[in-house]
């Protein structure tokens, strides 16, 4: 794929995964700045109960899943409504989970935002290269980067302590509002052109 064809398949297209005219660009900017919010709630714990990090993350997993349910049917368009209909049901069982068997789920939760990060900042990496022509493309290699790496931390001491399960949480929710915000204004950007 030439850069040429990339550049035609933004301006024709649309960012992956948002609806042609570009509209819903606050959605992402509003849910970005949430996920901030999240982050910096959730890094101020200093916790040690692990049914409380269980319910916590529940709590940010089920946010994640009305996220994704939203982007199904009110922004995608195409194969990526599928996508977001298969994120929205995994953080809907992950957040189930987390209610139901806390006391088990701290020991799969560092195993499950690990897969999660590795694959979300992988996506965010692969995209931003693809869209290296769009405005602020960088950061979200950025975020993608540091969820990479944060992944393979965590895939490698599955056994972490409470603190250290706290900080997974709040750095993808972080990474998270990151990567929101920067779609954001890449959406803004879009649907500016388009109306030009």
């Amino acid at each position: 794929m030439t850069e040429s064809t990339v550049t035609e398949t933004w301006v024709d297209g649309g960012p992956p995964g948002v609806a042609d005219d570009g509209t819903g660009w606050w959605l992402f900017l509003v849910t970005g700045i949430l996920w901030l919010f999240v982050s910096v709630f959730i890094l101020q714990f200093d916790l040690q109960a692990a049914a409380t990090i269980a319910v916590i993350f529940g709590v940010v997993i089920l946010a994640a899943s009305i996220e994704e349910l939203y982007a199904t049917f009110a922004l995608s368009t195409g194969g990526w409504r599928l996508l977001h209909l298969a994120m929205a049901v995994l953080f809907l069982f992950g957040g189930i989970w987390a209610f139901a068997y806390p006391a088990q789920t701290f020991g799969a939760l560092a195993i499950l935002i690990a897969w999660f990060l590795l694959i979300r900042g992988t996506a965010e990496a692969v995209t931003s290269l693809f869209y290296r022509h769009v405005e602020l493309w960088w950061l979200r290699l950025i975020s993608g980067i540091a969820q990479i790496l944060i992944a393979m931390w965590a895939i490698g001491y599955p056994g972490r302590s409470a603190y250290l399960l706290i900080l997974w949480v709040g750095i993808s929710a972080l990474a998270r509002g990151i990567a929101q915000i920067v779609l954001a204004f890449q959406v803004r950007s879009y649907g500016r052109s388009v109306a030009a």
